[in-house]
């Protein structure tokens, strides 16, 4: 028995939920967001929440039942809060500038990097040392996230790179004489 699909997904005020067979469509104030429920699990409307079982006992079943309900609880926590992740760039020249279209970075190459902003997401460089990225869909934004922290990771002697704003970067001695 999955612990997390057996919980129903609520929803809130201000979104609303457009089941049809195995699709499902979420609105709110942030966007609008679709995804198809695997075959295997059942999806049904009780007052004002959604609840998932399996159709058949098999552990594939089992499996996409959970998952199912915390893909479709993350659409509608996307559409009615929306989801962020703070980047934090560390390193002497290292800095940021967002504009409508293009993520400007300078991070000691002998180039300037360009990340074009995809539709659905925004990105607000805040301080010239750190990131916004905001959106609805969870996956987006953080597949954007990891992107743009892969262009300079941090490294664990000076610190220096891209890191998440939650994340602790272990650092380690240099040489000795």
């Amino acid at each position: 028995m999955s612990r997390v699909g057996k919980n129903p997904v609520p929803i809130p005020q201000g979104v609303t939920v457009d089941l049809q067979g195995q699709s499902l469509k979420v609105k709110g104030k942030r966007g609008e967001l679709a995804f198809v429920v695997h075959d295997d699990v059942a999806v049904t409307r009780e007052g004002s929440g959604l609840t998932f079982k399996p159709r058949v006992e098999s552990r594939r079943a089992r499996m996409q039942w959970g998952t199912a309900r915390n893909l479709v609880r993350n659409m509608v926590r996307g559409v009615s809060d929306g989801f962020t992740v703070t980047l934090e760039i560390n390193g002497v020249g290292y800095r940021a500038q967002a504009d409508a279209k293009n993520l400007k970075l300078q991070l000691g190459y002998s180039h300037d990097i360009e990340y074009p902003i995809p539709a659905g997401v925004q990105i607000k460089a805040t301080k010239p040392t750190e990131i916004e990225i905001s959106g609805a869909d969870r996956q987006k934004v953080g597949q954007i996230a990891a992107e743009i922290r892969s262009m300079r990771p941090p490294e664990p002697y000076k610190g220096k790179g891209i890191k998440y704003s939650t994340e602790t970067i272990r650092r380690k001695e240099g040489k000795k004489k």
